[in-house]
């Protein structure tokens, strides 16, 4: 009986490496070049097919075979690590197995000295605490970052606090990254990264706001706001790729809308795809997500 249990946990620990053996597909593990630690959840993303898969917590990845050429680019984003692509082909043996070394990013951090007595809080972002009829639900990789814009022209400092209106439908507890970009993209869309850590949290419940504490982390907010966005998961042995999105069920927690601004601030990322600004509408009133930021402000 000993023997039997051995053999069947034995087996259950090689699942998650033995799902990627497949021809038909490109899979394998994005590990740090230095270290040799895996790299969890990075974006892996063919060039020209726009389709991409997302790793999961200990580095692996699977994504089909590039259809459209006999050759494509993978591109490998993670943060806190250089973007990286590699030249694949649809010739090229041994593609279930291909180990991606990763280099890290280096980022020139700025303090801010600032007496105590000259900062003060200021809250940015969603004001209500009513929520908008709707859902925003996202496929792991999928993210929604929305623009907590300075309106008033404030001077900013440190960013303290972030929250997120959690729907009291799907799956509330699931854990999500917390991403926060400057808004230096074209068309002032998300791009670079101002939290350069993985900040993975998981809400209490649904039906409420849920906020995280940056404070440790030192992030100098921009003088005309930035973009704090949710990034779906997946979590465990489990991976994904947007090949499968016709036929995966739609998971983990929801985010709620709201019609308090008359501007899109909302934008949606794809992995493959990139980002793409919301701009639907309800009585001149933009549907954005619901969310919002606590900044120091100097006085």
């Amino acid at each position: 009986m000993f023997k039997r249990v051995l053999s069947l946990v034995v087996f259950a620990l090689m699942l998650p490496y033995c799902s990627f053996a497949q021809a038909d597909r490109i899979s394998g593990r994005v590990v740090d070049k230095e270290t040799q630690e895996p790299i969890q959840y990075a974006s892996i993303g063919l060039k020209e097919e726009q389709a991409g898969a997302l790793t999961n917590e200990y580095g692996y990845f699977q994504i089909a075979m590039p259809e459209k050429n006999q050759k494509d680019s993978l591109i490998v984003m993670a943060l806190g690590f250089k973007r990286t692509a590699i030249l694949v082909r649809k010739s090229d043996k041994n593609l279930d197995e291909i180990i991606i070394e990763v280099p890290k990013r280096e980022y020139l951090l700025s303090g801010i000295k600032v007496e105590a007595s000259k900062v003060k809080p200021i809250g940015l972002g969603a004001r209500s605490n009513t929520p908008g009829d709707g859902m925003i639900q996202g496929m792991p990789g999928t993210q929604y970052a929305f623009y907590v814009k300075n309106d008033k022209g404030k001077k900013l400092g440190l960013v303290r606090t972030v929250s997120f209106f959690i729907g009291e439908h799907g799956f509330p507890r699931e854990p999500f990254r917390v991403r926060i970009y400057a808004p230096d993209g074209n068309y002032s869309s998300p791009n670079s990264d101002l939290l350069t850590e993985n900040v993975v949290v998981s809400a209490v419940k649904g039906g409420a706001w849920y906020t995280v504490d940056l404070t440790q982390y030192n992030i100098v907010a921009p003088d005309e706001g930035f973009y704090v966005a949710m990034e779906w998961i997946v979590t465990g042995d489990k991976f994904y790729t947007t090949n499968f999105m016709d036929t995966y069920t739609p998971y983990g927690q929801i985010l709620r809308p709201t019609f308090e601004f008359k501007e899109s601030r909302t934008w949606n990322y794809t992995i493959g795809r990139g980002w793409s600004l919301i701009t639907l509408a309800n009585n001149g009133m933009r549907y954005n997500a619901m969310i919002k930021a606590e900044v120091d402000m100097y006085k």
